[in-house]
């Protein structure tokens, strides 16, 4: 089944949504029961290993509070979720007034260039180490 402009905008809609809500409901914790009290993560419950995204929540929520440094530390991978949260609502709603669909053309491109090898294998080189990374450091 192809993805469609309308199902790619309900997806990356709900994602937001659910994003902000996640952020909204944690936001209201105490710093040091964000990922211990509060884990959603399977691998991390089942295998007792963080997995790749472990840490995003206290990055996006580090940075939320200005400090680069400690979003970066807890997982880097929470600068993109932090990016794509400020700027896809905006992205959107721009295409919606507009009746343009530059952010679904976007990722589109954005899948055909990382179905390439030479792209393909340093992205997952970049996970893996941003998984190990994680293991050693006990996200």
């Amino acid at each position: 089944m192809s993805l469609t402009r309308n199902r790619f905008n309900l997806f990356v809609s709900l994602s937001c949504l659910v994003g902000y809500g996640w952020l909204f409901l944690v936001g209201r914790l105490k710093s040091e029961e964000v990922g211990s009290s509060y884990d959603v993560c399977l691998i991390r419950h089942f295998a007792h290993i963080p997995c790749p995204s472990c840490g995003s929540t206290r990055s996006v929520l580090a940075l939320l509070h200005g400090d680069l440094a400690g979003g970066l530390y807890w997982n880097p991978l929470g600068l993109l979720i932090f990016t794509g949260l400020l700027v896809i609502p905006f992205w959107m709603g721009y295409d919606l007034l507009f009746k343009k669909d530059t952010l679904f053309r976007l990722f589109i491109q954005f899948e055909v260039i990382l179905s390439k090898k030479w792209v393909a294998i340093p992205t997952i080189a970049l996970l893996l180490f941003n998984w190990i990374w994680n293991i050693c450091k006990h996200v």
